[in-house]
């Protein structure tokens, strides 16, 4: 029998089944800076510099760790690629940057077209929420790397920022406040813990009382993207620094922006914690230490200001309807 590209695994006619079908999705994000359709081996954007002096680029690339396990099981791709989205843009957005345009990386073992099309759709709606373009990316069906069922994914962010304007930590003094902006779940960050814990005691299409939805339904909310009350603060507000809390938890991000020789005092006692993270909690017997290091615990952003720029900070913080906390300061 004759070998053929489709008999070792890899499958052509879905791959340009995925194209035809993703097309659409990618051009309804683009704008005016986009010169490329889908489809060259390169992506063109042309920068519009007209109102920058010394514009400086951002970029940022990630991916969404293991709650892909959880969209696969639950078989629900529709929102796993707003994550990825939303994880990158908010990861530039700290840094002051205007995001411009993004590329993905989807890997599969074999590859069906409607559960691609439904993840780069995710990308889509993203891109348009946080008005940046869906410039291209990559599909590759590796038969043999990934399990059937399974998919990998990654995103590259890219965006834009005036050199004075670039917020990186460096004027944060000791006495400055930190304000927390509530995340709505686990984001895309635990996983590995958080399924090792709740599989072994629930099933994802469990309603579970507390939660007040299924397992699932808690799993996959979006990460929340923190663009818009990012940009209004940094319009109206002198924000010392900005810290996505991602893997490494509240304290190990926000480090990351904190001048050497200061440290953090973090009033955990603040906020009331999610009942997702009371559940893993409880249920993994897990400890505060423990949690404090692998999850969010109900906090996606932190903003560092100045005491003298609180109450501004705070009206303005109300003005854009976003609930913020008082959740340490810096010593």
């Amino acid at each position: 029998m004759e070998e053929t590209y489709k008999s070792s695994g890899v499958n052509l006619d879905a791959g340009e089944k995925t194209i035809e079908k993703i097309k659409g999705y990618a051009k309804s994000t683009f704008n005016k800076q986009v010169l490329t359709d889908i489809g060259l081996f390169g992506a063109f954007y042309e920068l519009d510099l007209q109102s920058y002096k010394k514009p400086v680029l951002v970029s940022s690339v990630d991916g969404v760790g293991t709650k892909l396990k959880i969209a696969v099981e639950a078989n629900r791709h529709n929102t796993i690629g707003q994550d990825l989205v939303n994880h990158c843009v908010n990861d530039i957005a700290v840094c002051g940057a205007k995001p411009l345009f993004f590329l993905d990386y989807f890997a599969t073992g074999k590859l069906d077209p409607e559960i691609a099309a439904e993840v780069i759709k995710g990308f889509s709606i993203a891109c348009i929420e946080n008005s940046c373009a869906l410039i291209g990316g990559e599909t590759a069906e590796m038969p043999g790397l990934y399990q059937t069922g399974d998919y990998d994914m990654s995103g590259t962010i890219v965006g834009i920022v005036e050199k004075e304007k670039i917020i990186d930590g460096s004027k944060i003094k000791k006495g400055d406040l930190l304000l927390g902006f509530p995340s709505n779940g686990l984001h895309t960050n635990g996983y590995s813990l958080a399924r090792k814990v709740l599989l072994s005691n629930f099933k994802l299409d469990q309603h579970i009382d507390e939660l007040g939805c299924s397992l699932s339904d808690e799993l996959l909310k979006i990460h929340k993207s923190y663009l818009n009350i990012i940009t209004k603060l940094n319009e109206n507000v002198n924000v010392k620094g900005f810290s996505h809390i991602t893997g490494g938890g509240i304290v190990g991000n926000t480090m990351r922006i904190i001048p050497k020789g200061l440290d953090l005092l973090i009033h955990w006692g603040n906020w009331e914690l999610p009942t997702i993270f009371k559940l893993i909690q409880n249920t993994g017997n897990i400890s505060a230490e423990e949690m404090r290091k692998v999850f969010n615990l109900g906090i996606g952003l932190i903003a560092v200001v100045s005491k003298e720029d609180e109450s501004h900070a705070f009206q303005v913080i109300h003005d854009n309807k976003e609930h913020v906390l008082l959740i340490g300061e810096v010593i």
